[in-house]
């Protein structure tokens, strides 16, 4: 096969990169990073982002330079790619099952500082078999189930037995609990979120206080999101908050109701060109469902108010303009915030970064892909 051109290069203007290409506004992420630490911070909780979101690990390895106690993953070979790149201290927010992942988890146990949920005693077994079998340690956390109707224990008792049975178990050290609630991170309204963190604290406390009572030390109290950050960090429950998104703030996060404690900026866009003029109204451009999804919603044009996205195929995003003056040229690039972030990224091999309208970098997204 012929050499194929890189999308971009260092120097490279905006409007020269080739597309479809996803782009990071270095600016806006870089203010959107600081903003989350200085919350975590100011609160004295720690601050451990969600790698899931973006699988690349030059972007954890910023975030931690700025002051994150380590990184989440949500899966074991996402993991691994983190900790070739050198990340060593990893929250696995997920329960692992399965011979050929556990045996994996165990032998990262020997090159990383891990933790991982658990919500089942069986489980937890197979997860000290396999570490007994590489000869590693790792701590578990017990994950509650706060009314996402997901994984998680639902009672405080069987909290509290999971808990001793990880006392028990060789190799395997219990640190705490995992307490998030995905649901209540897009509720719209800020006092929606707040209402419903006030609960999950609550539910939380119940929790606590039976692992208390049983004698057992809670050291870990992980959760939280981009949605929800402000509150589960001034809650006094958590100990670390897991918000992922935050650095990027896609579409469906930026149709939130936000307060004036945390300011966060678009940063991520999908590029993309008008290949299509075939209305006076609609314009069509090369970006379709192999380059962003749509399950959040559409994704958004910027800086084209009387432009909406209508329609998203495999690969061609359909926009209409309130009038044929206001419809896109042929030829012309534009940028669209993508309704949900995570997905998005694992649909790119590398990340463009930008900064005042020239490439700086190009960031492979190494783990893209790695869901085992």
């Amino acid at each position: 096969m012929s050499a194929i051109p890189p999308a971009a290069r260092p120097g490279m203007a905006l409007a020269e990169i080739d597309t479809p290409s996803l782009i990071l506004d270095l600016s806006a992420f870089e203010d959107n990073l600081r903003a989350m630490q200085a919350l975590a911070e100011r609160h004295d909780v720690a601050l451990r982002p969600h790698a899931k979101a973006h699988r690349c690990p030059e972007i954890s390895q910023r975030q931690i330079a700025l002051g994150a106690q380590g990184i989440c993953c949500q899966k074991v070979t996402e993991a691994a790619v983190f900790i070739d790149a050198g990340i060593t201290d990893i929250h696995i927010s997920n329960e692992i099952v399965g011979t050929a992942k556990l045996d994996l988890l165990a032998r990262l146990a020997g090159q990383a500082s891990l933790t991982v949920c658990v919500d089942n005693l069986s489980a937890l077994q197979d997860l000290s078999d396999a570490l007994v079998r590489q000869e590693t340690t790792l701590g578990v956390v017990v994950e509650i189930d706060l009314g996402q109707k997901r994984c998680g224990v639902q009672k405080p008792a069987e909290a509290v037995a999971l808990a001793q049975a990880a006392e028990a178990a060789p190799n395997v050290t219990f640190r705490g609990i995992q307490a998030y609630h995905g649901g209540i991170q897009h509720k719209r309204s800020l006092e929606q979120r707040r209402q419903s963190c006030e609960a999950a604290a609550r539910r939380v406390g119940r929790f606590m206080a039976a692992l208390d009572k049983a004698g057992l030390t809670c050291e870990v109290v992980t959760g939280g999101g981009t949605g929800t950050a402000a509150f589960d960090a001034a809650s006094g429950v958590y100990t670390e908050i897991q918000p992922g998104s935050y650095a990027f703030m896609d579409g469906d996060y930026g149709s939130l109701e936000w307060g004036e404690s945390l300011v966060l900026r678009h940063s991520l866009f999908v590029q993309g060109t008008v290949m299509s003029t075939p209305t006076p109204n609609r314009a069509v451009v090369d970006i379709g469902l192999k380059s962003t999804t749509a399950e959040s919603g559409l994704p958004r044009p910027i800086d084209l108010p009387d432009v909406r996205s209508v329609a998203l195929h495999d690969e061609h995003l359909m926009l209409e303009a309130q009038t044929s003056q206001h419809r896109p040229a042929l030829g012309s690039v534009l940028r669209v915030v993508p309704g949900h972030c995570d997905p998005t990224f694992n649909l790119h091999d590398e990340l463009v970064t930008v900064r005042q309208g020239k490439v700086e970098a190009l960031w492979p997204i190494r783990a893209r892909g790695y869901s085992r």
